[in-house]
């Protein structure tokens, strides 16, 4: 389902993965959001997130996350 939001961007709420997951996601953490700042890749496939308030997640390739993603418009 997307969403607009002020100053004309959409958003999406994606099922996410080391995979797919990218930079600018929002991915609720222990029920606080946090936006995926940076991304770094690790052996066998993990990815490692740097939100933007500093804290990091390593996700397993297995992992899902539900993120929400800012949209641009064409």
């Amino acid at each position: 389902m997307n969403a607009p939001v002020p100053g004309g961007a959409l958003v999406s709420n994606v099922e996410v993965t080391a995979t797919t997951v990218q930079r600018g996601d929002i991915i609720q953490v222990g029920g606080r959001a946090c936006r995926v700042g940076n991304l770094f890749q690790l052996s066998n496939g993990a990815k490692q997130l740097l939100f933007e308030s500093g804290e990091l997640l390593t996700i397993h390739t297995r992992t899902r996350l539900a993120a929400v993603r800012m949209l641009r418009r064409r």
